[in-house]
């Protein structure tokens, strides 16, 4: 019997399995891919995300990966250019973006060292419920073998297509349709900080990463999909030039240095986050368009907010249910504003009015951090209110 079986091991799992191993519980994590691997991302980590990992001790294992930090953004549309960084989070003010293969497997090893039993190459395939209903545990395949395990609290941190969602039958509480489709790749000698350039119907990103690369990402209207994949690479470039010239000069001449990478299926959802024994943390239980980059830092956020809740409840099933339902209820409040945030951003539309208030920003320091603040989730946007924005306006 573990006290807790978490079921996916990227960036919402490892750290869920991690902190629970330190709160002293028993806990499986089970994974159906091996470590280390890659997988769709736009990679960013923010800085409330950073400050997680240097919290959990595990930054400087991202820093000695050869991942740069990100320490100004820029930010450019129509007449207007931002540039600067924000104040940042418990004296984090770099942001990073390493490589899925590279931060997943250092969130692993952070886990299995904190005393996490790790095993990958598994399949779920079932929940093991008791006589009233409650999830107890699970059943699968690790290859060829069948397995069964049981535990007092069944997390699935698997993703947006979720086995443990759909198997706990977890409900949409809000659901909105696609809005964009993603596209990208890396290029080698492209020098970059961490870049934003919008237009009407187009959105481009450029952060480096790993060895020496910098990922360039184009957004696309979801309309557009059908059209685009016909021919990525062509619209990727046509959109890298229309939409950030300056970017597209310093890719002249150049390849890819892999394959394009990208997906129509960017989903924008908030599920039932827990019931009887069971819980989801991550893309599982909430998901939005990729598009500001919030995927990695609020997964950390969940995991930190859900062993906080749970305590020492786990070996009481009413307490812990109460707490869930807490965590739960914390969930939703937290990044409801970044989900409405997200959405809007990803309509890819440029407003007159949202155009003077960055024209108003642009022209003060103080403003400009506190907008890359909003950028990274580590402010609201009431913040920016400031009596000088008001007076500017």
């Amino acid at each position: 019997m573990f006290d807790v079986i978490v079921v996916g091991a990227r960036c919402a799992g490892s750290p869920t399995a991690m902190l629970l191993a330190r709160a002293g519980y028993r806990v499986l994590m089970l994974d159906r891919q091996e470590f280390p691997s890659d997988t769709l991302s736009t990679h960013l980590v923010h800085q409330p995300g950073v400050a997680a990992l240097a919290r959990w001790g595990l930054l400087d294992r991202v820093r000695a990966s050869g991942c740069p930090p990100l320490r100004r953004a820029v930010y450019e549309v129509e007449d207007i250019r931002l540039e600067g960084c924000g104040r940042g989070v418990e004296g984090q003010t770099a942001g990073y973006a390493p490589r899925r293969h590279v931060l997943d497997a250092i969130l692993v090893e952070g886990a299995v060292e904190a005393g996490v039993e790790f095993r990958s190459g598994c399949r779920v395939r079932g929940l093991l419920r008791d006589g009233a209903g409650r999830v107890v545990g699970v059943e699968g395949r690790r290859g060829s073998e069948p397995f069964t395990e049981q535990a007092r609290l069944v997390i699935g941190a698997d993703g947006m297509r979720s086995t443990v969602a759909t198997l706990c039958g977890a409900e949409f509480t809000a659901q909105d349709p696609r809005l964009t489709c993603a596209y990208y790749t890396y290029w080698k000698g492209v020098p970059a900080q961490f870049e934003l350039y919008e237009r009407p119907g187009s959105w481009v990103a450029a952060v480096p990463t790993n060895d020496e690369a910098t990922l360039v990402l184009t957004y696309f209207p979801q309309a557009r999909f059908d059209e685009v994949r016909k021919d990525v690479e062509g619209a990727y470039r046509e959109q890298v030039r229309t939409t950030a010239p300056s970017l597209f000069e310093r890719l002249e001449g150049k390849h890819p240095a892999e394959r394009m990478r990208g997906t129509g299926d960017q989903q924008n959802y908030f599920r039932e986050a827990t019931g009887p024994g069971w819980a989801l943390v991550g893309d599982a239980g909430h998901h939005k368009d990729s598009i500001t980059a919030r995927g990695i830092s609020d997964a950390f956020f969940q995991a930190e907010s859900l062993v906080r809740h749970v305590g020492d409840r786990i070996g009481f099933p009413e307490r812990l249910d109460e707490a869930l339902r807490a965590w739960a209820r914390e969930r939703n409040e937290t990044l409801r504003e970044g989900y409405d945030a997200t959405l809007a951003v990803a309509q890819l539309e440029t407003h007159e009015q949202r155009l003077s208030l960055l024209r108003a920003v642009q022209s003060d320091p103080d403003l400009t951090a506190i907008y890359f603040d909003m950028v990274a989730g580590a402010e609201s946007t009431s913040a920016l209110y400031t009596p000088k924005l008001l007076a500017l306006l």
